[in-house]
């Protein structure tokens, strides 16, 4: 019995070799037409309204069903997880607290409304998966999968919270992103098997989950430091309906990752399957591929060079300073050479001398041409 074989030792060529790999041409043109079958702009749009018609209801539902939890509702969450201030701050306050005349009826009608809103919202996000993952859609006969859906994304959301209201004290919550990036990874993957009535296996949803929470780790840090400002400006300038365009757009950058990394995910997948089964490409294949790309950007790179430096070598060949002006001036004076050669041939001189008058003064050219044109005239009128 043979000794298992030591895993090879993480090198610089090594991690040379997996990038090329995994970024080569052939295979990023592959994510880039899965993002475009997706449709992806437009669905990250599609679920970034969706999700915003259900939070909001839901943070002012919660708020009004649940009064002693008010001051620690969604609105100061999200004041707090954001350090805003000033105008950004009144906004959201102003979006998402609840009225005080709320009663029972509205509350239960809101209900129903908020349940058809998250309905929408999970529904959108399982169209995702069903897309990404080429599966048939089943609508609302997926209904009790999404119920339960739901319930998963308030327990998550519930963690969240907690976790950066109590570890995440610094601005860009690094402690708090860490540690919520594998219950990101379990979510994710535990939301495409149930949105999917379980037609994908846990291991095909297992690069998706990893790239996406990874992905989304990072984007968390940036809007940490880029929402307030984006808070705080736009609800200056436009008031509540401001800080509704900066969720917004908050909301359709959070979807774009999600949607490009399904793309991603998916065709991991597939690649990871193809490996498996023995399909890995040679190595010269891709190092064809990798030269193939590069030749082609180094054509491109020198028509375009080309196309710059031709006028330049063309106005510098035709002498002077090279300056396209004094191309023109030169061109401006030959034709004016050009035209007073030909009215000295009419009086048989040379273009820059005079001709002699009668009384022995000098004569323009112009002159003579003028009494020469007298002269004819004066015939005519006799005969």
């Amino acid at each position: 019995m043979t000794p298992p074989s030591a895993p090879a030792p993480l090198t610089r060529e090594r991690v040379a070799r997996t990038l090329t790999f995994w970024l080569r041409p052939a295979f990023v043109l592959r994510v880039l037409n899965r993002f475009q079958l997706i449709a992806g702009f437009d669905r990250a749009m599609a679920l970034a309204s969706s999700t915003l018609t259900a939070l909001i209801p839901l943070a002012i539902l919660a708020g009004a069903i649940l009064p002693n939890v008010q001051a620690a509702g969604a609105a100061q969450w999200l004041i707090d997880r954001y350090a805003l201030t000033g105008g950004g701050a009144d906004a959201v306050r102003d979006a998402l607290a609840p009225s005080t005349a709320t009663n029972t009826d509205v509350g239960l009608l809101g209900a129903l409304l908020l349940l058809v809103a998250v309905l929408s919202f999970a529904r959108g996000v399982q169209r995702l998966f069903e897309r990404a993952w080429e599966l048939k859609p089943l609508s609302v006969r997926n209904t009790g999968y999404d119920l339960l859906w739901i319930v998963g994304l308030v327990a998550y959301l519930l963690v969240s919270g907690v976790a950066h209201r109590e570890i995440g004290h610094s601005r860009v919550q690094v402690a708090a992103n860490l540690l919520l990036t594998p219950v990101t990874a379990i979510f994710l993957a535990w939301s495409g098997r149930v949105l999917s009535a379980r037609r994908i296996p846990l291991r095909r949803l297992a690069p998706f989950a990893i790239i996406a929470s990874l992905a989304l780790a990072v984007y968390f840090a940036g809007c940490a430091v880029y929402l307030p400002h984006l808070f705080s400006s736009s609800a200056t300038r436009y008031g509540v309906i401001g800080a509704v365009f900066a969720m917004i757009s908050a909301l359709f950058g959070f979807m774009v990752v999600l949607v490009a990394c399904a793309a991603l995910g998916r065709e991991a997948s597939e690649e990871l399957d193809r490996i498996r089964a023995g399909e890995r490409p040679p190595d010269d294949e891709i190092q064809r591929e990798w030269a193939a790309l590069i030749g082609e950007a180094r054509v491109r790179w020198q028509t375009l060079r080309d196309r710059i430096d031709g006028p330049r070598a063309t106005s510098a060949a035709g002498g002077g300073s090279g300056q396209p002006g004094d191309a023109l001036d030169d061109q401006d004076h030959a034709d004016e050479a050009a035209d007073r050669g030909q009215a000295g041939e009419l009086v048989g001189l040379h273009p820059d001398r005079e001709a002699p008058d009668p009384d022995g003064r000098p004569l323009r050219l112009d002159r003579v041409a003028q009494d020469r044109h007298f002269d004819q005239h004066e015939l005519d009128e006799r005969e």
